[in-house]
């Protein structure tokens, strides 16, 4: 055994140290990262309306499980596990007899909500947690012998772990790679894919996936962005004689940087709400475009019928109105056609009280839909 020079046990490692009464850095959020060992801080900062760094507070719950209606015995599924918040809401639900499938394409937080939430005591015979895609909820079925689900939920948001990490470079909030990616190991990152567009491609791509009314400020600001760094390292590959290699990695500062360049000279109140708002809805735009994510809702509103059994529910969150948009008309379609007994009438929001709570609920909307009892599905 290894110690000090009197052989006594080495001591712990330090705590990390951070300027100031309170920690303000990802990395420095020890206490809220560990729960395990530091309950109280989780319910300190909770109280105070946030979201302690490296989990996720469950948007809608209530109302979702409401909508969801879970018994003891059914087979559910988790489509976008995430942190797992409203997966161990459902689990002491569906007991006995039941189980749970969570589905999750990020390999950096699947095997921590794993651990989690076998560390509550859900075993893999109520619980199985799948790497995937929700596009491929058909095929994780089968793969586990099941032919349907009683009932799906599918979360379209971010997670807050994936937004707080400034390695991941989901939020303008910290400086990172832009990466974006919800699974870093598969496709470009956002800083390397957004350098291969053209600024008329950047602006439509603000606009159609983003609703980003500044696009074409934005979209300006980026390109030149671009353009300089490109020039920059053709300039160095010419000075030591090689081959121009790729432009360096776009930061989020960048994209930052490119918002506010939209707004410059606009002082108003009403400028720098707005700018606030350009903001989430670059990042949200560009995100959208790296995983490709209407893609794979299509796919996962088309596979529907056939993954829900007969008198099945789901409930889907959106924060982004296309995905909103194609949500409700699927729902109709299906009503229409007579696979889908019924459909939320209205979309569903947070309330006072969960906007007060949990800041990051106001743009959630919550749709649900039950399946026909008998109605087979369209081919």
């Amino acid at each position: 055994m290894s110690g000090g020079a009197d052989g006594a046990a080495p001591r712990p490692p330090r705590r990390p140290r951070y300027r100031g009464t309170h920690p303000r850095r990802f990395e420095e959020k020890y206490k809220e990262r560990d729960p395990s060992r530091y309950p109280g801080e989780r319910v300190k900062v909770l109280a105070a309306g946030k979201t302690p760094a490296g989990s996720h507070v469950p948007v809608l719950l209530r109302e979702v499980l409401e909508a969801l209606a879970p018994r003891a015995g059914e087979i559910a599924v988790d489509a976008t596990l995430g942190w797992g918040g409203h997966a161990e809401a459902l689990l002491p639900r569906l007991l006995p007899g039941g189980r749970l499938i969570g589905l999750d394409v990020d390999p950096v937080e699947l095997p921590r909500t794993e651990a989690r939430l076998r560390a509550l005591g859900h075993g893999p015979d109520v619980f199985t947690a799948v790497r995937s895609n929700f596009a491929g909820l058909p095929k994780a079925l089968a793969a586990l012998g099941l032919a349907a689900a009683d009932l799906v939920l599918a979360d379209l948001g971010v997670s807050s772990m994936q937004l707080d990490d400034p390695a991941r470079g989901f939020s303008w909030k910290h400086d990172g790679p832009l990466d974006l990616r919800m699974n870093p190991e598969r496709g470009q990152p956002a800083g390397t894919l957004l350098a291969t567009f053209k600024r008329e491609e950047i602006e439509e791509i603000l606009r159609r996936l983003g609703d980003e009314p500044e696009a074409a400020g934005i979209a300006e600001a980026l390109a030149a962005t671009i353009a300089a760094r490109r020039a920059a390292a053709a300039r160095e590959a010419n000075e030591r004689g090689r081959a121009e290699g790729p432009i360096p990695l776009l930061s989020t500062s960048d994209v930052t940087r490119a918002v506010e360049s939209a707004y410059r000279g606009r002082t108003s109140r009403e400028a720098s709400e707005a700018r606030r708002s350009s903001l989430p809805r670059t990042f949200q735009a560009l995100r959208i475009l790296v995983n490709e994510e209407l893609t794979a809702l299509d796919a996962f509103l088309r596979n529907l019928p056939f993954v829900l059994a007969p008198g099945g529910r789901v409930a889907i969150l959106a924060f982004h109105s296309g995905e909103d948009r194609r949500v409700k008309k699927a729902f109709a379609a299906g009503v229409k056609a007579g696979v889908f007994s019924a459909a939320a009438p209205d979309v569903i929001r947070a309330s006072p009280e969960e906007l007060r709570a949990n800041p990051r609920s106001s743009a959630a909307k919550l749709r649900w839909a039950v399946r026909s009892p008998g109605k087979p599905a369209p081919r």
